[in-house]
């Protein structure tokens, strides 16, 4: 049976066998749905965090100069606008001190079963309930599954031929190796993307020689052309009063980013072509800067945000390497022109898959089907939350809901509909509702026509937004006005409820 509305006692005991509701992960989703759910008097419920510590990708993600990307004022929760943060883009570590604070705030750390990995999780069509089978042996029953693993949990270290042969020190920025000093050494860094332009600036200044091996130039701007970091913002955000007030126009200059893209695209222009005035600006050795010039559209790749990162690549121990990778050897890295270079340590900037939805779960429902094979050419579910066939199982931060502003704005809009969702079978009485396929056909045949008039799906656009065939999996493709409008509540019509 599915859980009352409002159970008089809270559970206490996480070493069960069951519970009426399991969250999967207990990042900034798994916060937020558990926040609603308590808001909703549904306090009987289990986060399974495969770590030792709550935070996600802000736990993990500690390397030198990890700081958020869009302003802290917006990047929180929605009823935190009286929080005091540092500076207008926080950094890791008060991200993640946020996350705690929150998480006992609102008493979610009693909910959570700490290093507890989730393998697999089968549907029981006629108990109406998944199975879900814990790496440490375990099982939990449930009939209500949601997962909360996020966009950026699996790193993406590239199969480059001979990795495992080096002798020095290499890690993936996402687990730094904090024990290693890496003064006066020989550096070498794959990658140059969101995680690189940050800590490549940090450690620069440190490092004897810093060899940066770029696959391709990336488009980096300074904060200030984004929406939060002004002058004006600084002051409203100071201003206990206007906070409210620094975050509502945080979020409407974003809403308006997505017009002037949908309806202005020679806006485009206009930004390559400040983008160039800041390069020649910065970057005075032509060769350097051909480099560090994009042979693709600006918006094709996720929009990077530095003031130093241009500094750093002009310092006298830094080479910027845009000749492929041939091999890693014993001591250092060979590229196709046959140069040899010793290094030190590799440090591999390469970014996450975040593509690779729910990797390396398995997910079976109706009838065994397995999720994998049903995404076989390309992840999709409706509204990103739920897939056809998999009854009572929601995803927060699922298939193209990568979002225009914020993600806790767009998480915040799931965990609503999905207890909208709960109430709606509790009311009707039923044992599970599973998404109509033609709902979710028609849905992702929209969205993928929409996404395919964006940069991203050019065919000379290579991004992590897309996947081999060309199909987008990951960005929501309009406003974020229009999410939250059609996740106010689920429409009954759109789902086959079934009952006991």
């Amino acid at each position: 049976m599915l859980q009352k509305l409002n159970p008089q006692n809270e559970q206490q005991n996480l070493n069960r066998t069951s519970a009426p509701t399991v969250i999967i992960g207990c990042g900034f989703g798994g916060m937020a749905m558990a926040i609603e759910l308590k808001k909703n008097g549904m306090n009987d419920f289990i986060i399974l965090e495969r770590s030792s510590d709550i935070g996600g990708v802000w736990r993990d993600n500690s390397y030198p100069g990890a700081a958020c990307d869009v302003v802290s004022r917006f990047y929180s929760f929605s009823f935190d606008r009286d929080r005091e943060w540092s500076q207008a883009f926080a950094p890791q570590g008060e991200i993640w001190q946020y996350a705690l604070e929150v998480v006992e705030r609102f008493g979610i750390r009693q909910h959570v079963r700490f290093n507890a990995e989730v393998l697999s999780a089968v549907f029981e069509e006629k108990a109406g309930e998944w199975t879900v089978n814990l790496a440490d042996g375990h099982k939990i029953t449930t009939p209500v599954l949601i997962s909360a693993v996020g966009l950026f949990n699996t790193a993406n270290v590239p199969e480059v031929p001979g990795r495992d042969t080096f002798k020095g020190v290499s890690f993936h920025s996402s687990g730094w190796n904090h024990d290693y000093n890496l003064e006066g050494k020989t550096v070498g860094v794959i990658g140059n993307g969101a995680s690189g332009v940050q800590f490549l600036p940090k450690i620069a200044p440190q490092v004897a020689k810093l060899n940066l091996f770029q696959r391709s130039p990336q488009y980096v701007m300074p904060k200030s052309i984004f929406p939060g970091g002004g002058e004006w913002d600084m002051w409203l955000q100071k201003q206990p009063g206007m906070r409210w007030l620094a975050r509502l126009k945080v979020f409407l200059m974003f809403e308006r980013f997505i017009w002037r893209r949908r309806w202005k695209p020679h806006l485009r222009l206009q930004g390559e072509a400040a983008f160039k005035r800041l390069l020649e600006a910065k970057v005075k050795d032509p060769e350097l800067r051909r480099k560090l010039t994009p042979n693709y559209p600006m918006g094709c790749k996720r929009q990077l945000v530095s003031d130093v990162f241009y500094d750093a690549m002009v310092r006298p121990n830094v080479d910027v390497i845009d000749t492929p990778i041939e091999r890693i050897v014993e001591d250092g890295i060979v590229t196709r022109d046959g140069m040899h270079r010793k290094l030190d340590a590799i440090i591999f900037g390469t970014g996450f898959k975040p593509t690779a939805f729910l990797t390396p779960m398995q997910i079976c429902g109706l009838g065994g089907r397995d999720l994998n094979e049903a995404w076989r050419n390309g992840a999709e579910a409706y509204l990103g939350i739920t897939v056809t066939g998999f009854p009572n199982f929601f995803m927060m931060y699922g298939p193209n809901t990568n979002a225009p502003s914020s993600i806790i704005f767009m998480l915040e809009c799931q965990a609503r509909y999905i207890v909208s969702g709960l109430k709606t079978m509790a009311r009707k009485n039923a044992r599970y509702m599973n998404v109509k396929a033609d709902v979710q056909r028609v849905f992702n045949e929209r969205a993928q026509e929409l996404l395919s008039q964006t940069v991203p799906a050019r065919a000379d656009c290579f991004t992590y937004f897309k996947i081999a065939n060309g199909k987008i999996t990951t960005n929501w493709p309009g406003y974020a006005t229009e999410y939250k409008w059609r996740t106010r509540a689920v429409r009954k019509r759109d789902f086959e409820f079934v009952s006991s």
